[in-house]
């Protein structure tokens, strides 16, 4: 087996403490649907970022800052998903998908935009998208590229990750020739931590698409010009050794990188904590569509305020409002080109936009401490007439929770502007809302709600 330095520690069963990292690993998860990755992209990454870091000699806290900054390298790749799908006419997901898999020269984007632009749109539409980007290629790159870094560094810092997390995020998409985005800087002045990340993302989606030695070909042929050579010829040190490609395929890898974080053992993460990691999840969820600015947060606190009338505890609201900001983090698996069709969706389509209550069950079923919410955060779009999707539950087992969620969801998406329609009414928004009371709705929750909103609770 390969002899990495795999620092083990035991488990904590203190209440108050949870591992950080199998937190975030599960999230890492929804960023890998965001960027059209196979399950498990971030954690591969930071596998081998973490491998070349200690090969670097790197210990504590420092090489904390490059594992958690190669795992959540992608914090930010919800917030340029509408452009990418709008510029590229297209699947976002697919599109970012290939993306990472073309050639360093310019003449392989250039082959890439022929290829995958506007697949599946009208001749027009194609024809439209290809004339903006040859004209207009290198600013909409610049832009998409800095608003994925900057979104995804400030993320990190409200997961209260050091500046070096942050830095490491917004110079992901650097090259060390000087020719990468969006600031064009070179060698060391990138960030060492971008510098590994961005050699650990090569490396796994080569890896992952096409096999250990196009990986390995792939390194070689981006050194000196994306990567850093010195990084790259650690990184073929290191998997020249016996069992580093098999390790990267075990079942139980996420389990080996959890034992691998550094430094502290297992940071506290306490309830104040957990809230903080909701909210910066709520903001990656939301990015994904211009319209959905602010809906987590809204949600989180309409439900929390339809909870306090109806008399919940505080530690109950206080994980009703966490479920209730992420109820929506299966959405980074879902194509912007659907989140955003301004018509009517297809059967296929629809399949797909529903799929997304499924992706948040999973996604939270796999954080321990936030395991008893998944059903409830999953179950949103469930029915009290047993018509609802993913499970078709009905009033006899869908949990008061989810109903409240369920009303806070249809208020704020009714009352704010989507791409089919723009904002209702608060009058108009309660009229809907009462015709299925009984049906789609609580009674309970709605009463509710009639008072949060009579009472200017919501201003």
């Amino acid at each position: 087996m390969f002899q990495s330095k795999h620092v083990f520690f035991e488990a904590s069963q203190g209440s108050g403490q949870s591992r950080l990292s199998e937190i975030l690993g599960a999230f890492s998860y929804a960023l890998d649907l965001t960027e059209g990755q196979p399950a498990g992209h971030s954690i591969r990454a930071c596998w081998i970022g973490t491998q070349v870091a200690m090969a670097l000699g790197m210990n504590g806290e420092e090489l904390r800052d490059i594992y958690y900054a190669v795992l959540l390298k992608d914090l930010g790749c919800s917030a340029n998903a509408a452009r990418v799908s709008e510029m590229f006419a297209g699947d976002d997901r697919e599109l970012k998908h290939d993306f990472k898999l073309i050639g360093p020269q310019p003449e392989d984007f250039g082959d890439f935009i022929a290829s995958g632009v506007g697949v599946g749109a009208t001749p027009a539409v194609r024809e439209q998208a290809l004339c903006n980007l040859v004209q207009n290629g290198g600013e909409i790159m610049t832009d998409i590229m800095a608003t994925r870094c900057s979104r995804g560094a400030d993320i990190a810092r409200q997961l209260r990750f050091s500046e070096d997390v942050a830095q490491a995020i917004a110079h992901l998409d650097e090259h060390w020739d000087g020719s990468g985005l969006p600031l064009g800087i070179a060698g060391r002045d990138i960030h060492l931590g971008g510098r590994i990340a961005l050699l650990a993302q090569v490396a796994d989606v080569f890896y992952s698409a096409r096999g250990k030695d196009a990986a390995l070909a792939e390194v070689r042929n981006r050194a000196g010009s994306w990567l850093d050579p010195e990084l790259c010829a650690i990184f073929e040190k290191l998997s020249g050794a016996s069992g580093f490609w098999e390790e990267l395929a075990l079942d139980d890898l996420p389990e080996q990188l959890w034992a691998l974080e550094p430094a502290a053992q297992y940071v506290t993460v306490d309830e104040d904590y957990l809230d903080d990691i909701s909210f910066a999840f709520g903001r990656v969820i939301d990015a994904k569509s211009p319209y959905t600015a602010g809906h987590s947060e809204r949600v989180g606190m309409i439900a929390d305020k339809i909870a306090e009338h109806l008399a919940m505890d505080e530690q109950g609201r206080r994980v009703l409002r966490r479920a209730a900001i992420l109820h929506d983090v299966g959405k980074l698996g879902v194509s912007s080109a659907i989140l955003e069709k301004p018509g009517k969706l297809d059967a296929e389509e629809w399949q797909i936009m529903q799929s997304h209550a499924a992706h948040t069950t999973n996604i939270l079923g796999q954080i321990g401490v936030m395991s008893d919410m998944a059903m409830i955060a999953g179950s949103h779009h469930e029915r009290l007439d047993g018509k609802g999707y993913p499970l078709g539950l009905d009033e006899r087992s869908i949990a008061m929770e989810s109903r409240i969620i369920t009303v806070a969801d249809i208020y704020d998406a009714l009352t704010t502007d989507r791409p089919y329609r723009k904002a209702m009414s608060t009058e108009k928004a309660m009229a809907i809302l009462q015709s299925e009371v009984g049906v789609a709705v609580d009674p309970r929750c709605f009463e509710a709600l009639q008072f949060v909103v009579a009472g200017g609770l919501l201003e």
